[in-house]
């Protein structure tokens, strides 16, 4: 388990994947990530059963709200494309529940992710794909410290027109000096 502030990041068990068919079924939800289509419960039981062949690092983690007492699932979040010989990843989140959309959580959970990603991982390098449209993970990716690396130009189609896809990166003495209040 990898605690933050108000959120922990945990593995994904069998039990949460009726929330994310839930969640992935939602155009809204969807609109920010690489899925186009709807998708059944038994499609995501397959996924789940091959993210348990995937190194332990490269498996998704749930990210888990604090309410109450005690702890409410809202989404997920992890590494991807891990390249340990240049110690760089990739990272993707979800906040599913859009109950929680713009409180806080998708900036936590990444911190905690962050942290685990440089300080656990000792990864030196991490990056992200954002579509251009996605103005709340734009400013949320900008404020944890992502610098844009590049753009790929009209590389997802969504909507009825093509956008640009930008990849954005964080190093690990970036990190270090944010973490140092720089």
């Amino acid at each position: 388990m990898i605690l933050g502030d108000r959120v922990r990041l945990r593995a994904v068990e069998r039990e949460d994947l009726p929330r994310f068919v839930a969640w992935l079924n939602d155009p809204e939800v969807r609109r920010g990530l690489a899925l186009t289509l709807p998708i059944s419960l038994a499609e995501e039981e397959r996924w789940f059963e091959e993210t348990l062949k995937e190194e332990p690092a490269a498996r998704p983690l749930a990210i888990d709200a604090r309410e109450g007492e005690g702890w409410r699932h809202i989404g997920s979040c992890g590494f991807h494309h891990l390249d340990w010989r240049n110690r760089k990843a990739e990272l993707g989140i979800l906040i599913g529940e859009k109950s929680r959309w713009g409180q806080g959580y998708g900036e936590a959970a990444l911190r905690a992710l962050l942290r685990h990603g440089f300080e656990t991982l000792n990864l030196h390098r991490i990056t992200l794909r954002v579509y251009e449209y996605n103005e709340r993970g734009l400013r949320l990716y900008r404020r944890l410290g992502f610098v844009e690396e590049g753009r790929l130009r009209q590389d997802h189609y969504e909507e009825g027109r093509y956008w640009d896809t930008l990849i954005m990166g964080m190093l690990r003495e970036e990190w270090d000096t944010l973490q140092r209040g720089g």
